[in-house]
């Protein structure tokens, strides 16, 4: 309701109270009147500030009232996976990086992944370790795999991460 809506409000109800003052005979016209004046006044200041508090928008919380909220905060992802995300990050950029960095790191999970679910050392039994990841996958994760010939070339693709990735994730 807008402010003028509210004043005329406040005035027919502080008329209202006029009209009963009035009736009491016991009361004085002047002081029925006064007292009028003092129920308007109030009405009237009651809604300007209702208007005041209604303009200016939700009322911040106390500092009291914060201290009883449950603290917002974000959930960081583990540092583990930051590092992993920044050397795939990398390893896409930069050839040296992927052959220094990026594959001997998936090398070590996937040697994790066989010894944990098929009992085979990729060091030690290549040939299997090959039938089990297939050719495109080996020959980016072989223990010989030469450095690239531009080091600071593109390095792999993601294509190809992610697919070392699902093979890997499937065994």
């Amino acid at each position: 309701m807008k402010l003028a809506g509210r004043l005329g409000w406040a005035a027919a109800l502080a008329t209202i109270v006029l009209v009963v003052l009035l009736s009491i005979s016991k009361l004085s016209t002047a002081r029925a009147i006064a007292i009028w004046l003092v129920v308007l006044t109030a009405l009237t200041l009651v809604a300007l500030i209702r208007h005041s508090r209604a303009s200016r928008g939700p009322e911040p919380t106390s500092r009291f009232e914060q201290a009883f909220q449950k603290p917002k905060t974000k959930i960081a992802p583990p540092e583990e996976f930051l590092r992993m995300d920044r050397e795939i990050v990398l390893g896409i950029a930069d050839a040296d990086h992927a052959h220094r960095r990026l594959l001997p790191l998936l090398r070590s999970a996937t040697a994790a992944r066989l010894a944990a679910s098929h009992g085979l050392e990729l060091d030690r039994r290549p040939e299997a370790a090959r039938t089990l990841l297939g050719d495109e996958v080996w020959e980016l994760l072989r223990p010989d795999r030469p450095a690239p010939a531009d080091r600071h070339g593109p390095g792999l693709r993601r294509e190809q991460i992610a697919a070392v990735i699902e093979r890997v994730e499937s065994l």
